[in-house]
């Protein structure tokens, strides 16, 4: 299986909660669109990466909040009330703890200036190579059987 590697960004409020779902875990990037998850597929990896604790917020949390795997063969459309009905894909999160971003700017193959280190994070999902993947999975002490790695 040719597994893809993503990093979706979101408030770590958003990202816990489709991580803590009770009914099981979830993903969804860019407010709910549907475009970005087309791009992904089952059996790839995600890493959620949270600037900000709550969307807008303006303090620096700048972690890696949840990694899983994606399940499920198509987005699905989820009624989360008031009119709102995000674009979602299943993902099986990993056991892990959140894992500060900073102490891997300069061993990430995906960032090429380390003063700048921020500016690819403005899509919202963009694809890194395995070797950026296990060092996050490394940094959140995920299990890497759990994440096919």
């Amino acid at each position: 299986m040719n597994r893809r590697n993503w990093i979706a960004v979101a408030s770590a409020e958003h990202a816990r909660r489709g991580r803590d779902n009770p009914e099981g875990g979830f993903m969804q990037v860019g407010h709910g669109k549907l475009a970005p998850l087309k791009r992904i597929a089952a059996g790839d990896r995600i890493a959620y990466y949270s600037p900000a604790t709550a969307l807008g917020g303006t303090d620096k949390l700048q972690s890696f909040v949840s990694i899983g795997l994606v399940h499920g063969d198509e987005p699905y459309e989820a009624d989360m009330g008031n009119g709102f009905v995000p674009w979602r894909r299943d993902v099986r999160y990993a056991v892990a703890s959140e894992a500060q971003i900073l102490p891997l700017i300069d061993r990430f193959d995906f960032v090429e200036d380390p003063r700048r280190w921020g500016y690819t994070f403005r899509f919202g999902l963009f694809e890194v190579n395995e070797h950026d993947m296990r060092l996050i999975a490394g940094a959140m002490k995920a299990s890497p059987r759990a994440l096919a790695l």
